[in-house]
């Protein structure tokens, strides 16, 4: 059994008493930088270098930001992220490395042993830490390398840009536009291609078109008029499907919701925001793929699994004189998050 016996030497050093010996510190192998001193100016250089990358990263971010505007469609969200995100990996990157060269290569590397000492106020204690912080400035030569020490601080300056520009982007406060979207009376429900559509593309769907068992993502067909598609788009998004009459069990405040069985919800989950794009045609079960919550279209989409806490919304549709599928009005709860409902309530009390 092992026994451990506490010395009253300085520091409370606790020795092991099983027969081993404390080997102490293995011996100190000096680095070349340590001998040689062109060695050394390179290592500086090489760190100085790896700064100056942070600060050309740093830059292009900005650059990137203005350079790549994101518009209405996929492609260039795509490449305002690739421009902004390889600018920020670069910035972060060349500081990191930079720091660890320094540390590995210039600050030295010996290890020492120190013993305790009680924690006081003195003058003298002071004058030791003010020692102390004196030591750290010359073993990390920061006074004396001026070129490591000015493009640091240039890079650790100009750092903080990027994320003003970032904060800038939050912009006003949305007001009640969460709470609201482009569906009103009127409105002709479109099939959703996968992107923003051109004028050309506007597919409105007719009621003989969704027959039993189909289903439609569906989007407003003035989703181009709006000032921004993309973010109209993600509070719009509708789901259409035609289920047998006789297998809903409609709530009598909402028969005219309806067309001789053709529904519409929400696409976006009341938990989270993910899009709810799984539909199980036998059971009539909307899936959600991030948390699985589960909503059950024969009883308006109310949840029967997962942490979603309220039903997706239903977008009330009826058909225009051309037999087409339009709008009654706008949601009549918002979409999204429960907290907008949440929040709704509040305002309305």
């Amino acid at each position: 059994m092992t026994s451990i016996q506490h010395s009253g030497g300085p520091g409370g050093q606790v020795e092991e008493m099983n027969g081993f010996q404390n080997p102490g510190l293995p011996e100190h192998k000096p680095r070349i930088t340590d001998s040689s001193p062109a060695a050394e100016r390179l290592a500086e250089r090489q760190i100085a270098a790896w700064f100056i990358v942070s600060m050309i990263g740093t830059i292009w971010f900005i650059v990137a930001y203005f350079l790549f505007p994101v518009g209405d469609s996929g492609a260039l969200v795509r490449i305002h992220t690739a421009g902004v995100g390889l600018g920020a990996t670069v910035a972060l990157a060349g500081l990191g490395i930079g720091i660890v060269l320094w540390a590995k290569n210039l600050i030295p590397d010996a290890e020492v042993v120190e013993d305790r000492h009680d924690i006081a106020g003195s003058e003298e204690d002071q004058a030791i830490a003010l020692e102390i912080l004196n030591q750290a400035k010359d073993e990390s030569g920061i006074a004396r390398r001026s070129l490591i020490r000015n493009t640091l601080i240039a890079a650790v300056a100009i750092a903080p840009l990027p994320a003003i520009l970032v904060f800038r982007d939050l912009g006003p406060l949305p007001g009640d536009k969460l709470f609201t979207t482009l569906w009103g009376e009127g409105v002709k429900l479109c099939k959703d291609i996968g992107m923003i559509p051109e004028e050309n593309q506007i597919e409105p769907i007719r009621a003989s078109d969704v027959t039993i068992g189909s289903v439609f993502h569906v989007i407003p067909e003035n989703i181009r008029d709006s000032g921004h598609p993309l973010d109209e788009k993600a509070k719009a998004a509708v789901l259409l499907m035609r289920i047998d009459p006789s297998e809903l069990n409609t709530d009598p405040d909402r028969e005219d919701w309806g067309v001789d069985g053709i529904v519409a919800y929400s696409k976006v989950c009341t938990h989270v925001g993910c899009p709810v794009a799984l539909y199980e045609h036998q059971t009539h079960h909307l899936l959600c793929p991030c948390h699985q919550s589960t909503f059950d279209v024969t009883n308006h989409c109310k949840v029967i699994f997962g942490p979603a806490k309220r039903p997706l919304p239903q977008l009330p549709i009826t058909v225009d004189s051309e037999g087409y599928l339009v709008a009654q009005s706008d949601f009549r709860e918002p979409v999204g998050p429960t907290f907008w409902e949440i929040n709704t309530r509040e305002t309305n009390a």
